[in-house]
């Protein structure tokens, strides 16, 4: 897949989700809509956004405890996490 295929905008697959009504899980009788969904098409505002691609990763930008350290210890309980966040494209 080239860039400029991965940095386009990509509309929701509505196919891809649950649909809203289904009468054996009974909350979505109440919330389901009652009316057909308006797709409404997007501006060019909508579709564009700033590009970062230009900004470097600096030598703490991954350590929050070091990025932005003013000397002291940090404040509040320690907190773990793993995993990672990927795009619609599997990019990290």
């Amino acid at each position: 897949m080239s860039e400029l295929d991965t940095r386009r905008f990509v509309a929701r697959d509505r196919n891809w989700q649950p649909k809203g009504y289904t009468p054996d899980y009974k909350t979505t009788i109440a919330r389901s809509p009652s009316q057909a969904l308006v797709s409404i098409p997007q501006s060019l505002s909508e579709t564009t956004g700033p590009d970062f691609t230009h900004l470097k990763m600096g030598k703490y930008d991954n350590d929050l405890l070091l990025n932005f350290n003013h000397g002291g210890l940090p404040v509040g309980e320690r907190v773990i996490m793993c995993g990672r966040v990927i795009d619609q494209y599997g990019n990290p």
